[in-house]
């Protein structure tokens, strides 16, 4: 009977994937407004956070006063980012077309110009990684979090590569494999990442161009 004790290995990892299960349903409700996304995913990541680190007590409080705190600033990044993300598709998809009926010396522009749309993607999904994370940890300005977030994300390349893998991952097999998968998600996926991404947010808080902000949750 000591496997199913509540302190017991087997036990705790039930629990987090009931964590996790649950992390995905409040977090896919509070993000269908889509302007709400960022605020959502950095509720995700605070209560994420707080229950890798053994903080949690009520996970759905939790997670609705980090939504409610960080609501202004969190969707303001994320219109930023959507604004951005939804240009450099656009960019990425007319240019990989012009790339391909183009001949000579001028599909060596478009191949060079594309290229240089790719690398700005590149730092477009590491910003994307780190910023509500970042945000769920540390009180900081919009330039900086921003900023911060891609300086953080290439100097910790390797857990910037975990955590791409892990939400990679995610979908591919939901997609590809075991639909029902979904259930746990970006819930899974969060909890994961601040695993992964724990030693580094510890390291980091208030460390990098560090400036006045909101107080945190």
């Amino acid at each position: 009977m000591k496997l199913f004790s509540y302190e017991s290995k087997f036990s705790q990892l039930l629990l987090k994937l009931c964590y996790a299960c649950y992390l995905n349903l409040l977090w896919f409700v509070c993000s269908l407004p889509i302007v709400t996304i960022g605020a959502s995913a950095t509720a995700l990541y605070y209560t994420s956070l707080k229950i890798i680190r053994g903080e949690e007590s009520y996970v759905g409080p939790t997670f609705f006063r980090a939504f409610r705190e960080n609501f202004r600033q969190a969707t303001v990044l994320w219109l930023i980012l959507l604004g951005a993300g939804l240009f450099l598709a656009g960019d990425g998809y007319i240019l990989y077309h012009l790339r391909q009926i183009a001949e000579g010396p001028l599909a060596v522009v478009w191949t060079l110009i594309l290229a240089i749309v790719i690398a700005a993607a590149v730092m477009y999904v590491i910003v994307l990684e780190y910023v509500f994370p970042l945000l769920a940890s540390v009180s900081n300005t919009n330039r900086a979090m921003l900023k911060n977030a891609f300086l953080i994300g290439t100097h910790y390349l390797f857990a910037t590569i975990l955590v791409f893998a892990v939400h990679f991952a995610m979908f591919f097999v939901v997609v590809a494999w075991f639909t029902p998968l979904i259930v746990f998600g970006e819930g899974l996926c969060a909890l994961i990442s601040a695993w992964l991404l724990n030693g580094v947010l510890i390291s980091v808080s208030g460390t990098p161009e560090e400036e006045t902000g909101k107080d945190t949750p």
